[in-house]
């Protein structure tokens, strides 16, 4: 009984110290997203992907705080803290870490985009600023990619996905092992955008396997080694 309550007693200090979830940031849909920028005049929108993310594409008239910078709170100190403010990435997790250090630094209103800015354009949105030109592999080579063997496996990832990162060694390794019965490819997304939007990818990691040129297994986000090989 004594030790019941000495654990109810912590957990009580535990969360007294560290507080509630904050309540300021609310993740929403793109459809959602696009709404509520438009019921605000001259919306606070940020973009916390790279400069290099950002010039490829952004949404409308964002400005670029990359969440990965080392003066990122400084630059969040610009904005108006009393005033919603509008966070995206490319699929949502940076986004969601950024929010949360917004409600932090005292921001009442903080909307984050669910899925990032892989889903609004798979919404088409009309602000969305895509690029004009064919970044990567274009679908006629990817469709000849696909063909070039029975059995063939894509591994869509990107260097900012933890997930991707994660599976990346078991990935190179089974390229090797796995030679004789499937060919492993792997694309990054940012470097093949242009495939990634034709075949409205809306998350990372996404693998793909394809057998004599037809899709017939797909997953998005993490898997384990060993529930992939039972997919190859």
């Amino acid at each position: 009984m004594k030790s019941k309550f000495i654990s109810l007693l912590l957990s009580f200090l535990f969360i007294s110290c560290h507080g509630q979830p904050s309540k300021a940031v609310h993740t929403i849909d793109a459809k959602s997203f696009a709404e509520k920028l438009k019921t605000n005049e001259n919306p606070q929108l940020v973009d916390v992907r790279t400069p290099a993310e950002y010039s490829v594409e952004h949404i409308g008239d964002a400005k670029n705080v990359n969440w990965n910078g080392e003066d990122f709170v400084a630059k969040a100190a610009t904005f108006d803290k009393s005033k919603p403010i509008f966070v995206y990435c490319k699929v949502g997790g940076r986004s969601s870490q950024a929010a949360a250090k917004l409600a932090e630094l005292g921001f009442k209103e903080i909307y984050n985009l669910d899925g990032g800015i892989m889903k609004w354009n798979l919404e088409n949105n009309a602000n969305a600023k895509p690029s004009d030109k064919i970044i990567g592999m274009c679908d006629q080579e990817y469709g000849e990619l696909i063909k070039s063997n029975d059995k063939v496996m894509i591994d869509f990832n990107a260097k900012w996905c933890a997930p991707c990162q994660k599976m990346k060694p078991y990935i190179l390794k089974l390229e090797t092992e796995m030679a004789a019965k499937v060919k492993i490819v792997s694309l990054d997304a940012d470097e093949n955008k242009t495939i990634v939007e034709q075949l409205k990818l809306d998350g990372l990691p996404t693998i793909i396997v394809y057998e004599k040129g037809k899709e017939v297994w797909r997953n998005v986000g993490y898997i384990s080694e060993e529930d992939l090989i039972k997919h190859l």
